[in-house]
């Protein structure tokens, strides 16, 4: 049985973090790569540090693309707002070593003959939702989001011109019966112009922050850390090398679920590490708002180059109103099956669509009407609700 009253953690990082960086321009590539084929293939890393931007992997797609990479990856770091000594979009230093997709590999996922299209990669993942918000996400991980979407804004918009693009949010809540009642702790830290002390950091970040949070969440007792180290004007790739899928918590869903391993930054739908984890989110949110249960954790697996799941597994957490294994029978046959394929055709996967997933986390989001965020939808729920 779970506990009635805990404190809980959870943590994010913004845009400018280094991994992020990392993640947005690999995510850049991704796009790059479908905007000109739905079909291509992409596994992309990379590396930033201080005035140094590095991309390596595999691709599979037209020729042309990689010879455009550089003026969109430049553009995807001005847009986080890096014009700094340490790291300026405009003069970093940029190199790239994508190379062809092994043909191992690809021999194993494309389709051939009666062979239907198998999982890019063996592994298992995840997907989870609670009601505890209106996003179906843990409120921890969702007011740590919040926090720093919201800096960002008023960065981007000027209205705030003493921050600068790194920063990271953690926030602890208190739960009573299951429910979070209040924050205990806030911790933000953040990239700032030289001159600020952290008083000065302080006062400005402090009214966003309370802004983000219910009425009441927030009280005296909460303790307050905003750049508990004292000085954060070194940021960004100078101050940290950052690497692609180094933030994969931060991505998914805060520690309250579990976590199969895989990064998605970088990697087209083929990839069951993205496309499943999206599906099993997807699943576990429309089981959630057709109110079958307050949680639900949805697992998956493959084998490499296998199409059909090895696995599916439903956990509501106590918290039911249908037996889970009814829904484990029920729920692969709304999405076909949950082969690569029908989960790339049933969330419109092979569009560009991936850069905005790489801040701020993966879940929880509003569909777009350019298909963004379709593992979002709920429209499974009228179906799923006569369940019950």
């Amino acid at each position: 049985m779970s506990r009635p009253s805990y404190i809980f953690t959870s943590e994010s990082v913004s845009e400018g973090h280094p991994d992020k960086v990392a993640d947005r321009i690999s995510d850049t590539v991704v796009d790059a790569f479908l905007s000109s084929d739905p079909y291509a293939r992409v596994a992309c890393e990379t590396m930033v540090t201080t005035n140094r931007i590095i991309l390596a992997g595999e691709v599979r797609g037209p020729e042309g693309v990689v010879a455009d990479l550089e003026e969109k990856v430049r553009a995807a770091v001005k847009d986080i707002g890096y014009e700094q000594e340490g790291f300026h979009w405009k003069t970093a230093d940029y190199a790239c070593h994508l190379h062809a997709q092994s043909a191992d590999i690809a021999m194993g996922v494309d389709a051939a003959g009666n062979k239907d299209e198998g999982a890019g990669d063996q592994g298992i993942m995840f997907g989870y939702a609670t009601n505890e918000t209106p996003e179906l996400m843990p409120a921890t991980l969702q007011f740590s989001h919040n926090i720093l979407k919201r800096l960002a804004e008023v960065r981007h918009s000027g209205e705030e011109s003493g921050l600068e693009p790194d920063a990271k949010s953690q926030v602890t809540l208190l739960y009573e019966n299951g429910r979070p009642v209040r924050a205990t702790s806030i911790v933000l830290s953040t990239q700032h112009k030289e001159g600020l002390t952290p008083a000065d950091v302080h006062q400005i970040v402090e009214p966003y922050i309370r802004s983000v949070f219910p009425d009441g969440f927030v009280t005296d007792e909460t303790e307050w850390h905003v750049n508990p180290t004292g000085n954060f004007v070194i940021g960004g790739p100078d101050g940290d090398c950052g690497l692609t899928g180094r933030k994969i918590i931060v991505d998914t869903y805060g520690g309250a679920s579990p976590h199969g391993g895989g990064a998605f930054s970088g990697k087209d739908p083929t990839k069951v590490d993205r496309s499943a984890a999206y599906i099993c989110r997807y699943l576990a949110k429309n089981v959630v708002a057709a109110g079958l249960a307050d949680k639900c954790t949805i697992q998956i697996s493959y084998a490499i180059g296998v199409a059909k799941p090895l696995s599916f597994y439903v956990d509501l957490h106590e918290s039911g109103q249908v037996d889970p294994a009814k829904l484990e029978a029920i729920l692969p046959d709304l999405i076909g099956g949950a082969t690569p394929r029908a989960i790339r055709e049933h969330l419109k996967l092979n569009l560009p669509i991936y850069a905005r997933t790489s801040a701020y986390g993966h879940f929880g989001r509003q569909p777009d009407a350019d298909g963004g965020f379709s593992w979002e939808k709920t429209d499974l729920v009228n179906e799923l609700k006569g369940l019950a």
